[in-house]
């Protein structure tokens, strides 16, 4: 199991609708997440530097062949229709990703 972290900002408008539609996650991207070996995940808002927190366990032993077919399932790019809009990506993001992925510089377990 790999666990990973992810930061995006948010656009402040966009704060509510983001919220409710997560409040209400469709079944089938839940799925599809699942399907793509993700556990446990959480994001997390900061306000009043309006930045999304993102967390994951991965227990895949092929993240970017698993990635690449959630970004194929049609009811994740409906998804992503709705909630991309409300993310803001970081400039410093590295080429192709919508949230920037971090490095885990500590567990306590």
């Amino acid at each position: 199991m790999q666990r990973m972290g992810m930061i995006i900002g948010i656009r402040p408008e966009k704060i509510q609708e983001y919220k409710c539609l997560h409040a209400d996650a469709w079944p089938d991207v839940l799925a599809q997440i699942r399907r793509s070996n993700i556990r446990n995940y959480s994001i997390f808002l900061r306000e009043p530097e309006n930045i999304l927190f993102g967390y994951w366990e991965y227990h895949g032993t092929d993240f970017k062949r698993d990635m690449a077919e959630m970004a194929k399932d049609p009811k994740t790019q409906e998804w992503w229709a709705l909630t991309d809009p409300c993310q803001e990506p970081l400039a410093t993001r590295s080429t192709g990703e919508q949230w920037s992925m971090m490095e885990q510089v500590f567990l306590m377990e």
